[in-house]
């Protein structure tokens, strides 16, 4: 084998437990030698959850939530009680990666998962069959298929629920019973028919607020969760940390060593994210937002295009034609009208900026040849 070929990754995205697996046994390590108490069934103290999420530098722990370091200690202080967490917001703005870091920080494991879609169906949330068995021995727990939420209460760990407005309304229901009395009721098993939940399990929900083919909660289901706005990234500052941390962590350095962007490149992708998202210019000027979701997860996604065509078709390093070229799959997702939305901006707010600057000139010229 290669030096090139062991470099590639085994998988293209582990879990968030093996990708700092050292980081977690910091943290562990952290709550031994201060004697911190860790609420019932979790893996890790309040504090610990907290630091493994937002960072902490004495223990070597990175930032990995940007953003609204309150709504962490609100979400942690939620599923510390009785009532799930939802976190509800639009596309893109880190929902299930806040899912996803707080299940492994408290329970050690995050792949306890529904993913919701128009296809989910209750089982996919209580439980089926191994019909074969069934068959041959009735019903039984050898014959029983649990769900991800099952098990969570079996061993009291996060289950989390991606998308729950995605699924039906009667399967969104099937989790009123499971999260109000904590127990789950299997009648086929008949004496051995009730599963209760162990301390430490708790449910993490994600749902958008904007997106098409959603089914709204019931009222009995929202009483069963505490629910947390998850508002996109305001500070440019902490979305170029991001931006640039997620594309070295999908790509590595450039060639060469290095980050792979040039500050005024990367401000520049940033900036245009934010002001497109925002309706509003750095200088305050209005502008019309797109209807597309310019999020921060598709800026990730933006960047990553950009350094791939430099990366393989290029010099090696993106530039701003390159953003521009990445942007324009972006930017004419959802509505015909975003092309006159951008090409306005482009002909207004770039061709401005691009007087005093070569980085915003070569994003112009590439932005008006394809977004016009």
């Amino acid at each position: 084998m290669t030096a090139e070929e062991e470099a590639v990754p085994a998988v293209l995205r582990p879990p968030v437990e093996e990708r700092y697996a050292d980081e977690l046994a910091a943290l562990r390590r952290a709550d031994a030698e201060s004697d911190a108490a860790r609420p019932p069934g979790w893996a890790l103290s309040a504090r610990a959850v907290r630091a493994f999420v937002i960072g902490d530098e004495r223990w070597g722990v990175r930032r990995k939530f940007y953003g609204d370091d309150p709504l962490v200690d609100r979400a942690i202080v939620a599923l510390l009680g009785r009532q799930g967490l939802m976190l509800v917001g639009e596309p893109g703005t880190a929902k299930s990666m806040l899912s996803e870091l707080l299940a492994a920080a408290i329970s050690g494991t995050s792949a306890l998962t529904v993913q919701g879609t128009a296809g989910t169906t209750e089982d996919h949330v209580r439980y089926s069959w191994n019909y074969a068995l069934l068959i041959a021995d009735g019903p039984s727990h050898r014959a029983l298929v649990p769900s991800p939420i099952f098990r969570a209460m079996q061993t009291g760990r996060i289950a989390r629920f991606e998308e729950v407005t995605r699924c039906a309304p009667e399967v969104q229901d099937s989790l009123v019973s499971i999260l109000s009395e904590k127990v789950l009721m299997v009648p086929e098993l008949g004496e051995e028919s009730t599963v209760s939940a162990r301390p430490g399990f708790n449910v993490i929900g994600t749902a958008n607020l904007r997106d098409r083919g959603v089914n709204e909660m019931s009222a009995a289901l929202k009483r069963r969760f505490a629910f947390e706005t998850v508002r996109p990234i305001a500070d440019p500052v902490f979305e170029r940390e991001l931006v640039r941390l997620e594309v070295a962590a999908a790509l590595g350095s450039a060639p060469g060593g290095g980050d792979l962007f040039e500050t005024d490149v990367l401000e520049l992708l940033v900036t245009v994210f934010q002001e497109l998202r925002s309706g509003v210019t750095a200088e305050g000027s209005p502008l019309r937002r797109p209807e597309t979701v310019m999020s921060t997860a598709e800026a990730v996604n933006t960047a990553i295009a950009a350094s791939l065509e430099a990366r393989y078709l290029g010099g090696g390093r993106p530039g701003a034609a390159e953003i521009a070229r990445a942007m324009a799959g972006v930017a004419h997702k959802d509505d015909d009208e975003d092309a006159q939305r951008l090409k306005a901006y482009v002909d207004t707010v770039v061709r401005e900026r691009a007087r005093g600057s070569r980085t915003w000139r070569t994003f112009f010229v590439a932005a008006e040849e394809l977004w016009g």
